[in-house]
């Protein structure tokens, strides 16, 4: 009876946070929306305040961040989710690599396990030992699964074993770059989602805005997706134009350049690579997907473009899913998208690389179980993504 009432209160509260998710994404419409987007304008007015102050003590040096003495390149947003950052930060983790640097990602992690507040203020009080970082890959093997890591840093771990690029997930990210320093002596940095992270003295901020949506329906959060006010496109060195299917948007570059006119603007598009079934790792042809009934599942912060992507290869979404961004997936989850499938006769089941990592084996439906792997193409720029990346990363004398 308790396991059924904590099903029962689980259902709804995820239908009323993916509802306060639909209204800050604009889906939803009506009285409800309206008054519960009211709500959310108040505290986003009390968030800017507070993210203002933030920033303002730190500039004037109120607050101090702490530099490492290597290369510290930063790579985030001013908005919430779905910018395609991941995908972006390994192909540079790996660009790099072949160029001769030892590079280390530091990542926060999301919903991977993590000391608890009651256990660091015990330790505060009893001026216990800090742990040290978790080393989620060595840059020869990946050490921890992603419920301990959290997805997407198990997921760069995974796709970047074979290039000696170390992954290391602490919510203290400048003791996690000392660790990084002082155990794998690396010389160049990767901030993952890292904008926001102040403490932390970056030399290269790489500012990511989503071509589709760039900065929402401008509101701070919880009322909007922005972490800061689109004001601070000034704290950029270069703003990457994600998921581009060419050239930005005047209207787009006009409004950059209004808040930084020396950032050098680079489009880039995250296109679908290859399918890979999930349970032998073998690389499946997009080709597969023309004319396919597909089951397809998510949770991630823009299902849309998801979806956007299966049809564009052929697919024909005959049942779909969405879960909230980072959802970890239960079994009755997998139940439900399974038993969606059989009714709707899918031939095949897909959802995206992120949400793959965090089934691991525990689903093993009787038809096809794939993912997509993305891969990110700079437009406009000749010598490609690695001479961004050689451009940005590693200065004037790389390109001589």
């Amino acid at each position: 009876m308790a396991a059924k009432h904590r099903g029962v209160f689980s259902s709804i509260g995820e239908a009323v946070a993916s509802f306060a998710v639909d209204v800050v994404y604009e889906r939803k419409k009506g009285f409800g929306a309206m008054l519960l987007g009211g709500f959310l304008r108040v505290l986003s007015w009390v968030f800017g305040l507070l993210v203002r102050l933030r920033l303002w003590l730190y500039r004037h040096r109120l607050f101090r961040d702490t530099p490492l003495g290597c290369k510290v390149v930063v790579v985030g947003n001013l908005t919430v989710g779905g910018t395609g950052k991941t995908p972006i930060v390994m192909k540079m983790a790996r660009v790099l690599a072949q160029r001769g640097r030892k590079v280390a990602i530091l990542s926060r992690g999301y919903k991977g396990a993590s000391d608890s507040m009651a256990k660091r203020f015990w330790r505060w009080l009893t001026q216990g030992s800090r742990p040290d970082p978790l080393v989620v890959s060595d840059g020869k093997k990946v050490l921890v699964g992603p419920d301990e890591a959290g997805d997407e840093p198990y997921m760069m771990a995974a796709n970047l074993t074979d290039t000696g690029v170390v992954v290391i997930v602490d919510r203290d990210r400048v003791e996690g770059g000392r660790f990084a320093l002082r155990r794998f002596g690396v010389d160049t940095i990767l901030l993952d989602d890292g904008l926001q992270y102040l403490p932390l003295r970056g030399q290269i901020n790489l500012l990511l805005v989503d071509s589709h949506d760039p900065f929402g329906n401008g509101a701070m959060l919880p009322r909007g997706i922005l972490r800061e006010p689109v004001s601070n496109l000034s704290r950029a060195s270069y703003v990457f134009i994600t998921k581009s299917s060419g050239p930005p948007a005047e209207s787009l570059v006009s409004l950059i350049r209004r808040h930084n006119p020396r950032a050098e603007i680079i489009a880039c598009a995250h296109t679908a690579k290859e399918l890979v079934d999930l349970e032998s790792g073998v690389a499946v042809s997009l080709a597969s997907l023309q004319g396919k009934r597909v089951a397809s599942f998510s949770g991630i912060a823009t299902p849309e473009r998801f979806e956007e992507t299966l049809r564009g290869q052929g697919a024909v979404i005959v049942a779909n899913r969405r879960f909230l961004d980072h959802h970890a997936f239960n079994d009755e989850d997998l139940d439900e998208v399974l038993d969606r499938a059989l009714r709707a006769k899918a031939e095949m089941i897909v959802t995206t690389e992120k949400d793959a990592v965090r089934i691991q084996g525990r689903f093993r439906p009787p038809i096809p179980l794939v993912f997509i792997r993305l891969e990110v193409e700079i437009l406009g720029d000749r010598d490609g993504f690695n001479a961004a990346v050689e451009r940005i990363c590693l200065g004037p004398s790389a390109q001589r």
